[in-house]
């Protein structure tokens, strides 16, 4: 298994002097599998490795870098159609910890914007966003429909020259789901950054990233955001009175199940120190590490049974079992098949 490589390649770089070829091939694509070539690239900065891999760890830091500039760029663009609604807005994920150069940031492969606006000025931020060059990437009725009915987000728009895109949430998981994250609360607590954008602040960082990786999707890719996670704890973890602030937190957004157990994952996977009373319980955790760490040592995705099992839980996770049979029907009936 690779992926089990990799993590022990981020948090003892040195072990790489002593792979062989086989070895190596099964971190770098389990790391490209994971989006974390960038990052590992950070963490094996100045090792001597192998010309070839030299190569390849040299690329993924260009693509990183290049990442962080367009998000940056990104960023700028979007404020600038923005500004003159004189609406709250927040950064979310990749773009967040660029912007607020948090070590997550480092090495981070970043993709669409995301931003978090007031349910209430959805209307003005799409409409300027339109203005400014924005389109919709889902012309299909029904998916915009269920996008504004049930998603946490506006259907995704991409810019019409630069081919980037941006997705505006109101809040950070679906209105079908359980748990209902105070969105009022996340945007009015957020931390001003310069040109009028603003990152949540730490501990609704983790709320958000608990609630993606726990309680939203299958976990494919999840790797990744638990790093995030992990990072935001040896960051700031030791601050006084962090993980009473977290816990209490973490309850006001309905996410301390979640948020406990991405917690205990982080601790399990990446050796996160975290105090004796967040490592109580997790009787399913090592079905989620499993899930988690589910490559072959060509970096391909494993075990199909469980993923399948964490495909289902998502959309359960996501809407009522009468809801899901309707819509899984709905998007059966116009093509879609799910990946597997």
């Amino acid at each position: 298994m690779s992926a089990p490589l990799l993590v022990a390649a981020l948090l003892d770089p040195g072990i790489v002097t002593a792979l062989d070829a086989p070895r190596w091939t099964g971190l770098l694509t389990a790391a490209r599998a994971e989006r974390l070539i960038g990052t590992l690239a950070e963490r094996l900065r100045g090792l001597a490795v192998p010309p070839e891999v030299a190569a390849i760890l040299a690329d993924a830091s260009l693509d990183a870098e290049r990442d962080r500039r367009q998000a940056l760029w990104e960023i700028d663009r979007a404020m600038a159609a923005l500004a003159p609604l004189d609406c709250p807005v927040v950064l979310l994920k990749g773009s967040a910890f660029a912007a607020a150069g948090l070590l997550a940031g480092q090495g981070r492969a970043i993709g669409d914007l995301d931003i978090l606006v007031p349910r209430d000025r959805l209307e003005d931020v799409e409409a300027a966003l339109l203005g400014a060059g924005w389109e919709w990437v889902k012309p299909d009725p029904y998916d915009d429909a269920y996008y504004r009915r049930w998603m946490h987000e506006l259907p995704p728009l991409i810019h019409v020259e630069r081919d980037r895109m941006i997705d505006v949430h109101h809040t950070i998981l679906p209105l079908t789901a359980r748990p209902r994250p105070d969105a009022a609360a996340l945007i009015a607590d957020a931390v001003p950054l310069s040109g009028g954008v603003s990152v949540l602040r730490i501990d609704d960082m983790l709320c958000h990233a608990a609630a993606h990786l726990i309680a939203d999707g299958d976990m494919a890719g999840g790797l990744r955001n638990l790093w995030d996670i992990h990072c935001l704890l040896v960051e700031h973890g030791e601050a006084a009175g962090f993980w009473a602030g977290l816990e209490e937190r973490a309850r006001h957004h309905g996410l301390r199940g979640p948020m406990r157990r991405a917690v205990r994952l982080s601790h399990r996977i990446f050796a996160t120190p975290i105090p004796a009373d967040w490592r109580a319980g997790g009787t399913l955790d090592g079905l989620f590490a499993a899930r988690l760490l589910a490559r072959t040592s060509w970096g391909r995705e494993a075990r199909p049974l469980l993923r399948f099992g964490f495909y289902v839980r998502s959309h359960l996770l996501r809407m009522p079992p009468l809801m899901l049979a309707r819509h899984l029907w709905t998007k059966w009936r116009k093509g879609y098949r799910p990946v597997g």
